[in-house]
């Protein structure tokens, strides 16, 4: 996996940029160790706090859900997914495109190990996983003028097709994480992503 991330902002360049992003970082550390070692559900916002030596209130000037302690939220992945797609080059076809984006967004995680904690945690959390359904929903509604514009002009019912399309590559992605989080982390989530696109497109 890829390890550096592309940046969704600027770096920081004030001292108080640069204690903000690493007070932001301990939150979501301590959130994400929680997580692990006591379950999602089980672990409290009150309890993520006091473990990371800052007030509740504090935490949420910094995260506005539990949910988004477990990556920085997921509205980054969308905002990470639609521009890397944008920036594709206007000969990348629809499915080159999509994996571009997905291979962005897998990139945000700063490590291996981190990637597979969340997977993890993503997978085998009933609440997390049906937050992460709605937001994909949403996410897809929103690639799609992005990829029918990719598709060829004769192709007809481009809205259906557009659809089909983006949600077999987020299908793919889950396949190929869940494969990847069911053995241990081996291998790459790329790799598996690319035999889940093999697999469904013949």
């Amino acid at each position: 996996m890829k390890q550096e991330a592309k940046s969704a902002t600027s770096a920081p360049t004030t001292l108080w940029d640069r204690t903000r992003q690493l007070a932001s970082q301990e939150i979501l550390d301590t959130a994400l160790r929680l997580f692990t070692q006591q379950g999602y559900d089980e672990t409290t916002i009150a309890q993520i706090a006091r473990e990371a030596g800052v007030s509740q209130r504090t935490l949420f000037r910094y995260f506005g859900t539990k949910e988004d302690l477990l990556g920085g939220g997921q509205d980054r992945f969308g905002q990470v997914l639609m521009d890397t797609i944008s920036e594709q080059s206007a000969e990348a076809g629809v499915w080159e495109a999509l994996r571009a984006g997905v291979a962005a967004v897998l990139a945000l995680h700063d490590s291996r190990e981190q990637a597979l904690e969340r997977f993890r945690l993503l997978h085998n959390t009933a609440s997390l996983r049906a937050g992460w359904l709605e937001k994909r929903l949403r996410f897809q509604e929103n690639l799609l003028p992005l990829i029918e514009t990719r598709m060829d002009a004769a192709t007809g019912n481009k809205g259906a097709k557009a659809r089909a399309v983006i949600a077999t590559a987020f299908a793919c992605l889950d396949a190929a994480s869940m494969t990847w989080v069911s053995n241990d982390g081996k291998g790459e989530i790329m790799d598996l992503y690319d035999e889940c696109m093999a697999a469904v497109r013949g």
